[in-house]
Order: structure tokens, then sequence, then C-alpha cells
């Protein structure tokens, strides 16, 4: 699994995020405290507070494309 620290400010930064996500095959979970919701889904990423970081779980051990593609919402 892999994991990272993203931060979605934008409604247009869910769309794209979800876009960029929607292409790969695995599993990507989105957690919020004690929510959990599917990386693909805009309408279960609007339903957790998108006020503080959100942690991306991928359900891959190859996720270097994904996380070169998400660089820009990853907090480093």
């Amino acid at each position: 699994m892999t994991k990272a620290k993203i931060s979605l400010l934008a409604i247009n930064d869910v769309y794209e995020f979800v876009a960029i996500v929607s292409r790969f095959p695995y599993d990507i979970d989105l957690i919020s405290g004690r929510y959990a919701v599917d990386a693909k889904s805009i309408m279960g990423i609007f339903s957790l507070d998108l006020t503080k970081p959100i942690e991306l779980n991928a359900h891959t051990d190859d996720a270097d494309e994904l996380i070169e593609k998400l660089d820009k919402y990853i907090i480093k």
C-alpha cells in the first residue's frame, strides 16, 4: 500500500483529482478522521472535511505514476 497526505482546496481540484485517480485500475481511498471514501467518488470526497489534509491510500505497491500525476495535491 502507498500512502500520502493530500490537500484539495477548490472544487476544480476535486474534479481534476477524480479524473486522475479514475485512470488507475487499483483501489484508492481517502481517509479523513474516522471516515474513509473511494477516491474515485466525487460525492464521497465532498462528504469529507476538505479544510484539513486528507490521507490517500493506494492499494498497490507500484504507485509511482499516480504519485507523479498527483504531485500538486501532495503535501510535502
